[in-house]
């Protein structure tokens, strides 16, 4: 029976469906051909007595070259929103072959340090970014100087405890070729320019883009706003608006994917009418970005730290140490609208606080930024829209508390997960359904990181609350006195009252009640011990979820589609991290050796690609994997994909490497012989660390995360078998 069906609006993919026996590539010039002809999709099934076995021959995404009015190209990708997330896309979709620019609503890009904290993921995807890594090392402060949080009366007050969050084998390379990094994120987006501008991408103003018509890919075009989108047709048309020379000016921009990378108050969210879901409004807050070399050199000298949590009568507040030597810091401090606003927090009066703060006078404050903020804790209804060409990444589908750095971790993460997907797409290999895995993966853990980071924030409330401030309190008289009984008095009496009530709680820190000799204070310090020592405060570092997040579900093969399981509940607690080779997480890190007459090692992470969209399939070197690695290689040249193989010899091997895997791969030439390094002679090998004998073998996706396994030989024709895994991964 045969079906030809088509769909000449959506243009996805074609598919014919035969036995194995019957697999001919010259019929793909006849289906191709009427393909063209045709312009449009269809499939085409025969039905065997022993199941139906998928062949790609021909399958297309989005168009890459459609006509606008006759004269104007559509643009392959357009990204909105100039953040990390935004510019991290716009470098790996490059690096892919994939034509994007990208616009920002903003005309400069920001010195407000926000973000600071990278953690292992993140600096495992940057170092698919040539050098980023290294730039990142050179210039972020010691470890010394950031890995403490330290608990305090004031600056030079009495200390109420510190946390050490970094434990050696955080440095020792074991889970992870690299390790986590402290370096603010206006740092890191000056970097990722110059990663950018070696990629040939221009910045470009309004007034530099007036005679270039719609030539914008590989720009980022600084002040222009995104006004509406309009995704009626067989592509998205952004409409964005910008003021060139004084006159407001409108630019339509035509795309086949539009990504919303625009932050927490994406416009690209509102305009799609998309809901948040979650806890709003956990805490609104001023930050205060400033600079002072003399409190750095200081802190440097007495106690070094990277966040000074201070609680006194006057004030409290939480001082973000972004680079001790340079003296730049941000003070973050409970904001309570509309009794406070903002021009409560002028220069002068922050400069005060900060000294305050300081317990100290300073001779060199320089408050460079005041911002409000306010903490969410929400996840987007849906990540991808409009026939999946628009899709949204980073801080406009997920934004949560600052505590334990997810926001732009997760957000790196989302964007590592979709670039790969979205050059399958693009390019015409992978059909656009490819992209709904995207949702499908990140979306759970964007949830999950959403639900650990608010047990964070909740046990970084618990010291004040150890204390006598408990913020809950604190919040519900806020909202009597906003929307309660106190509503009814004048602004300027809620104002008086709410300070008021303030500042009897922060009595409650003086040194003649919070102290040993006095029977309270002495019970509310021994209560602030046990929660530092049962490890109940804020958390910095998160291993496990960091590390060992995984997708159940998506552009995987499960090994039992029927028991996906469901993650873990977070703890908010450190728990380590345990490599694992199921399908759907990240390839554990092992040193390897390519050549072995030389010393020099790289991680199995080093083997997938960040250049091209590749897949890795590693084997020991036994002749069943062997024959695996032929199917495999077959059936990706017939879905178009590239696959490289890697030949794991075990450490002990004294024969057979210097030969390597030649004789036996033969004619295909795209693999790597690498002989496994352990730490000690003790330490398990490879496929003990992956929890597999070494008949087994793993297909690595783009994105070093585990698309396939098979634990021990296979069973069965590995030619339906490799068919039907890349069917699988690929959408088909």
């Amino acid at each position: 029976m045969m079906i030809f069906k088509l769909d000449l609006k959506f243009q996805t993919c074609s598919v014919v469906y035969l036995r194995t026996s019957e697999l001919r590539l010259d019929f793909n010039f006849w289906v191709m051909g009427i393909l063209r002809f045709l312009r449009c999709n269809g499939a085409l099934k025969t039905k065997s007595r022993n199941g139906v076995y998928p062949l790609y021959f021909q399958r297309r995404g989005f168009s890459k070259a459609d006509l606008v009015n006759g004269n104007d190209t559509v643009l392959p990708v357009l990204i909105i929103g100039a953040g990390p997330v935004g510019l991290i896309l716009s470098i790996l979709l490059t690096k892919l072959g994939v034509t994007c620019a990208v616009i920002e609503r903003s005309k400069t890009f920001s010195k407000h340090p926000q973000a600071h904290f990278i953690n292992n993921r993140s600096m495992e995807v940057f170092r698919k970014l040539d050098g980023l890594v290294d730039d990142i090392q050179r210039s972020q402060p010691p470890v010394d100087l950031w890995k403490k949080f330290i608990y305090c009366t004031s600056l030079s007050g009495s200390i109420l405890g510190s946390v050490d969050h970094m434990q050696p084998q955080d440095f020792e390379h074991v889970v992870s070729p690299v390790s986590v990094a402290h370096f603010s994120q206006y740092k890191l987006t000056g970097l990722l320019l110059k990663q950018l501008e070696k990629l040939s991408f221009q910045l470009y103003t309004p007034e530099c883009l007036a005679g270039n018509g719609h030539l914008i890919d590989r720009k980022i075009m600084m002040g222009h706003e995104c006004i509406s989108i309009d995704a009626s047709n067989d592509f998205v048309t952004v409409t964005a608006s910008c003021v060139s020379e004084g006159n407001r000016v409108e630019r339509s921009i035509p795309c086949n994917i539009l990504l919303g990378t625009d932050g927490a108050g994406s416009t690209v969210r509102r305009l799609l009418g998309l809901e948040m879901r979650g806890e709003k409004d956990l805490q609104k807050l001023v930050s205060v970005h400033f600079m002072s070399r003399d409190l750095g050199q200081y802190l440097l000298k007495e106690n070094p730290g990277m966040l000074f949590f201070v609680f006194n009568t006057e004030i409290t507040g939480v001082l973000v140490a972004h680079d001790l030597r340079q003296g730049e810091f941000v003070l973050q401090m409970p904001f309570y609208p509309p009794q406070q606003n903002l021009e409560d927090f002028n220069s002068k009066v922050c400069e005060k606080l900060i000294t305050k703060l300081v317990g100290q006078e300073l001779g060199d404050i320089n408050v460079i930024g005041i911002k409000p903020w306010v903490m969410h804790a929400e996840v987007a209804e849906k990540f991808i829209c409009c026939n999946n060409r628009i899709i949204l990444a980073g801080d406009a589908a997920h934004r949560f508390p600052p505590a334990g750095g997810f926001g732009m971790n997760t957000g790196i993460q989302d964007a590592h997960n979709l670039a790969w997907k979205i050059a399958l797409v693009v390019k015409g290999i992978a059909p656009s359904s490819l992209l709904n895995t995207y949702e499908t993966e990140r979306k759970p853990i964007a949830i999950f990181n959403t639900a650990l980071s608010v047990q964070n924030f909740k046990a970084a409330m618990a010291v004040p609350a150890a204390l006598g401030l408990n913020p809950t309190v604190a919040n519900s008289v806020h909202r009597l006195i906003d929307i309660g009984v106190g509503s009814i008095l004048p602004s300027g009496l809620q104002k008086v009252i709410l300070d008021g009530i303030f500042a009897i709680g922060r009595a409650q820190l003086s040194e003649s009640l919070l102290n040993e000799n006095n029977p309270l204070g002495s019970m509310r310090l021994a209560k602030l011990r046990c929660i530092f020592e049962e490890g109940k405060s804020l958390q910095l570092q998160f291993p496990a979820e960091d590390l060992g997040f995984r997708y159940v579900q998506g552009a995987i093969v499960p090994e039992n589609s029927g028991a996906l399981g469901a993650p873990e509940e977070p703890t908010g607690r450190r728990r380590d991290y345990i490599p694992s080779a199921d399908p759907g997480a990240r390839l554990p890190h092992m040193n390897v050796r390519v050549n072995q007459l030389r010393k020099d090692t790289i991680s199995t992470l080093d083997l997938v690609s960040g250049d091209k969209v590749e897949f890795l399939l590693i084997i020991a070197p036994a002749e069943e994997s062997y024959s695996l690695v032929h199917a495999a290689f077959k059936v990706a040249k017939k879905f178009q994909v590239s696959l490289k193989a890697c030949v794991m010899w075990s450490a002990d091997t004294v024969q057979g490497i210097e030969l390597g895997s030649k004789d036996a791969l033969t004619p295909w030439d795209n693999y790597i012989d690498v002989t496994e390094v352990k730490i000690s002679s003790t330490s398990p090998s490879w496929w003990e660390i992956c929890k597999m004998t070494d008949k087994g073998a793993i297909l690595v996706r783009p994105d070093e995360h585990i698309a396939w396994c098979s634990r021990s030989a296979l069973v069965g024709d590995p030619m339906v078998e490799m068919q039907c895994v890349f069917c699988a991964v690929l959408g088909v």
